[in-house]
Formats: C-alpha cells, sequence, structure tokens
C-alpha cells in the first residue's frame, strides 16, 4: 500500500495551495485519512481529518483556513490551504486511519504517505 502526497511548494505569505494524496493498492473508502505537518525541528502535528462519510475534524490553528476533502472514486485526499502564514512551513504528511471515524491521534493512523514540503514565505 502506497500513499504520495504532493503539491507543496513555495508560497508566498497570503497565498493558496491545494495538497494531494494519491493511494495505491487499496482503497480507503471507509476510512478515515487524515493530514499532519512537521516543521522543522518540532514534533509532527495533526492538521485535518476525514471520516469515511466526510465528516471533518480540524486543528485549531488551521480551521477556517485549511479545508479537507476526499474523492472515493479517485482514492485521493486533498487539502486546501488558503491564507498560507510562515508558521505553516513543514513537511506535509497523508494518512490513512484504522477506523472510519475522524480521529487526530496519530497511533490511530497505520499507513502514512511520503510528505511533500510546503514553504511559506514572508
Amino acid at each position: 500500500v502506497q500513499l504520495q502526497a504532493f503539491g507543496g511548494g513555495l508560497v508566498q505569505a497570503g497565498g493558496s495551495l491545494t495538497l494531494s494524496c494519491a493511494a495505491s493498492k487499496r482503497t480507503f473508502s471507509n476510512n478515515a485519512m487524515g493530514w499532519f505537518r512537521q516543521a522543522p525541528g518540532k514534533e509532527r502535528e495533526f492538521v485535518a481529518s476525514i471520516g469515511w462519510k466526510s465528516s471533518t475534524y480540524y486543528a485549531d490553528s488551521v480551521k477556517g483556513r485549511f479545508t479537507i476533502s476526499r474523492d472515493i472514486v479517485k482514492n485521493t485526499l486533498s487539502l486546501q490551504i488558503n491564507e498560507l502564514k510562515p508558521e505553516d512551513t513543514a513537511v506535509y504528511y497523508c494518512a490513512a486511519a484504522r477506523s472510519s471515524l475522524t480521529t487526530s491521534r496519530f497511533s490511530d493512523y497505520n499507513y502514512w504517505g511520503r510528505g511533500t514540503l510546503v514553504t511559506v514565505s514572508s
């Protein structure tokens, strides 16, 4: 099973970016999916989660600016990021959870993709 995140890049503060995550070798239609990020020198942190019925849950730090979505048919996950801030600079990872419900707990996710780097310049 592979998850691959892509779409990162260098963006100016205030700009927008859409990250995508493609899954291969299996479908995650019944699993919750999530995005995490890891800034330089910091621990990986929860960003957003989406359940199998598309319920969503966000970290307080990104509410109102980030939107998580999924395409069950295409087996993809997306993260729309608006009003980017320098503190959003991090490697962003997509992940699939064991259960179908949204969750922010790192330990609830058992499939992880390679990350994509987002750099926000001030």
